[in-house]
């Protein structure tokens, strides 16, 4: 809305000092026209904005102009400024909503305690784009317009039609019942129901939505971290699980028992080695755990596991011998 750009615009002055109109634009995602037409309208409406001209010039506000635009006090606008999760608010389509926030937030502390919170801002970092490894952290990309259509209809209460691609297969219409949304290790997800049954939507496969005008079918209530820990309990206990015998470097077993659904039995062996029996959620799980270990784990059973094993490292070895 317009409203919420000029009073954008105003703060981005009031903190950053003069800004070309080129730099507004950036930051409000706006053509340099809206800027220079939203400057007029400020000017217009008595806010004392003034240009400078030449290479170095841009728009910049009088010395002291001051807005009072919140009645947060100092620690309710600080822990705000912490919390405020970009790559979060990115997932649900709230990325703009949360750099206007923020900077209301800012504006609303007091003059002596701006530079702390500033400060504060600067020394801590959530989620950072790369992990110790320089891995780059993969956000999934979901369109704007289809996040904001799934948004509307959960805090509305309405059902909702989505073209959802499940994994290997095409595109296609159902209508769900949303309970709420979670974001989670990168991937946004929508919670709902379908004709009565738990169902659970990543967001990035969701193609096209549209919220209706009928209301959900769901308690007034819900406790969002318990369905979403139910309903990763029931993925992590569904499909066909396999039991795997391992003997490996006790020093990985963290590595093992941190990805394996469930350990069944454990003992040492005389040489200092661990034995355990293990559940995966299915084979593919099982072969991805135990390479991961490479040399470090030995898989003792089953036979088809030992198997994949091998061929894998066969092929591998294949692709790098110099005669090949």
């Amino acid at each position: 809305m317009r409203a919420d750009r000029l009073v954008s615009l105003v703060l981005l002055l009031r903190q950053r000092g003069r800004l070309s109109a080129t730099a507004l634009a950036r930051e409000l995602e706006v053509s340099t026209r809206t800027v220079l037409r939203d400057i007029d309208a400020l000017s217009a409406a008595g806010v004392p904005v003034y240009a400078e001209r030449g290479r170095d010039g841009g728009f910049e506000l009088l010395p002291g102009f001051r807005t009072e635009l919140t009645g947060l006090n100092h620690d309710e606008a600080l822990a705000l400024l912490v919390a405020g999760s970009v790559r979060s608010a990115q997932a649900f389509g709230l990325g703009s909503a949360l750099s206007s926030a923020m900077l209301k937030v800012v504006d609303a502390l007091p003059d002596n305690f701006r530079d702390t919170a500033t400060d504060v801002a600067e020394r801590l970092l959530v989620d950072p784009q790369t992990d110790l490894l320089a891995r780059r952290v993969a956000t999934e990309e979901v369109p704007d317009a289809v996040v904001a259509e799934v948004r509307r209809a959960v805090f509305a209460g309405h059902k909702l039609r989505i073209d959802y691609a499940a994994p290997d297969q095409p595109p296609a219409w159902r209508t769900v019942d949303p309970i709420g949304l979670v974001f989670v290790r990168e991937q946004g997800y929508l919670l709902a129901t379908r004709s009565g049954a738990d169902r659970t939507y990543r967001l990035s496969r969701i193609v096209a939505a549209e919220e209706l005008l009928e209301p959900a079918d769901r308690p007034d209530e819900v406790d969002l971290d318990q369905a979403w820990q139910q309903r990763s309990t029931q993925f992590r206990t569904g499909g066909e699980q396999v039991t795997v015998s391992v003997r490996m470097d006790p020093s990985r077993r963290e590595d093992l028992v941190g990805t394996a659904l469930a350990v069944l039995s454990e003992e040492s062996d005389a040489d200092g080695r661990l034995r355990l029996d293990v559940t995966f959620q299915d084979s593919r799980h099982a072969i991805w755990a135990l390479w991961q270990l490479a040399t470090t784990a030995e898989a003792i059973a089953p036979q088809w596991l030992r198997a994949a094993l091998r061929d894998r490292a066969a092929a591998i070895t294949t692709l790098y011998d110099p005669s090949s």
